[in-house]
C-alpha cells in the first residue's frame, strides 16, 4: 500500500517544481545558503502539496481512468490503494504543507493555499474547459516561479520570466493535447471530455505561436533584464532554449510523443543535453562575469 501511495504521489513528477529555483538562480543567489535552503524547503513543500492534489484528482476521476487505457493502471483506479486512505493522505500532506509553509513566511503560505485551490477547481470542473485549461497549468508554473520570490529579497529578477514561464507552460500544455487526441484516437471524447473542444490542426497552430513567442520571449529578456546594459552573456544561451523548443516539436510531431513532458525529458537524451548546456550557460553568465 505504501508503494501505491508513493506512486499515487507521482515523484516523476516533482521536477515541475524546480521552477521554484528560477528566482533564486536568476537573481544571481544560487550560492548564497540562506537563500538556497529557503528555496529548497519551498522545492519540497511544493512536492508536497502538488502530490496531494494528484491524491486527490485520481480520486475524483477513479471512474474516468479505469476507462483510460494507461491511467487504468494508476493505483487508485486499479484498487491496489483504497479511496479513504488516499483521502487521508491526501489531507495530510496538505495540513503539512501549509504548516511547515508558515515557518517560511506567511506569504509562501497564501501562494501554496492559492495553488492548491486552483487546482483542486481544475480537478473538479475548469479541466473540462477547453483553452481554460491549459491557462490554469500554466498559472500552476506561474506560481511556483513566484512562491520564490516570497522567501528572499529579490534584487535582479525580471517580471520578463513569468512571461517566459507561462509561454512555456502553454507551449507543454497544448504539446500534451495533441498528443492525448493522437494516442485516443476515436475514443478521445470518451476519456477526456475537454478533448471535444480540440483538434489536431487547432493544437498545432497553438503550438506554434506559443512556441515563437516563447522564443521572442525569453531572448527579450536576455536584453532587457535588469543587468543587461553592463553583461550580455546570457544572450549566448538562446541558441540552446531554441534547439530545446524545436526537438520538443519535433519529439511531437515526427515521434507522437508529448503525452508526459517530464517522460520526455527524463528519457530522450538530445533534449536533456540541450537544458544541461543552457543551465551550465546561464551559471557561467551570471556567477563567471
Amino acid at each position: 500500500m505504501l508503494r501505491a501511495l508513493l506512486k499515487t504521489m507521482r515523484p516523476r513528477q516533482w521536477p515541475k517544481n524546480a521552477f521554484l529555483f528560477g528566482p533564486l538562480i536568476f537573481d544571481g543567489k544560487l550560492f548564497i545558503l540562506v537563500d538556497f535552503l529557503r528555496t529548497l524547503a519551498g522545492f519540497a513543500l511544493f512536492c508536497l502539496i502538488s502530490s496531494a492534489v494528484y491524491i486527490f484528482n485520481d480520486q475524483l476521476a477513479v471512474e474516468a481512468d479505469r476507462q483510460h487505457p494507461v491511467k487504468r493502471n494508476r493505483p487508485i483506479a486499479s484498487g491496489g490503494l483504497p479511496i479513504p486512505v488516499a483521502i487521508l493522505a491526501g489531507a495530510v500532506l496538505t495540513l503539512v504543507s501549509l504548516g511547515l509553509g508558515w515557518l517560511l513566511a506567511w506569504q509562501f503560505t497564501l501562494v501554496l493555499l492559492t495553488y492548491f485551490l486552483m487546482m483542486m477547481a481544475y480537478t473538479k470542473w475548469l479541466k473540462h474547459v477547453p483553452l481554460l485549461d491549459v491557462l490554469i497549468l500554466a498559472a500552476g508554473f506561474v506560481l511556483r516561479v513566484h512562491a520564490d520570490t516570497t522567501l528572499f529579497q529579490v534584487q535582479r529578477f525580471s517580471p520578463w520570466l513569468y512571461i517566459v514561464m507561462s509561454l512555456l507552460a502553454l507551449y507543454l500544455g497544448f504539446g500534451k493535447r495533441r498528443a492525448e487526441l493522437v494516442l485516443l484516437g476515436a475514443e478521445a471524447n470518451n476519456h477526456r471530455k475537454v478533448l471535444e473542444g480540440y483538434t489536431i490542426p487547432l493544437l498545432d497552430q497553438y503550438i506554434n505561436i506559443v512556441s515563437g513567442t516563447t522564443i521572442v520571449a525569453y531572448s527579450l529578456y536576455t536584453f532587457f533584464r535588469p543587468d543587461a546594459p553592463a553583461n550580455h552573456a546570457l544572450m549566448l544561451t538562446i541558441p540552446f532554449v531554441v534547439y530545446a523548443i524545436f526537438r520538443y516539436l519535433y519529439l511531437i510531431h515526427v515521434k507522437e510523443a508529448g503525452g508526459e513532458p517530464e517522460e520526455i525529458l527524463l528519457s530522450d537524451r538530445p533534449l536533456q543535453l540541450a537544458v544541461l548546456l543552457w543551465g551550465l550557460s546561464v551559471l557561467i553568465a551570471f556567477y563567471m562575469n
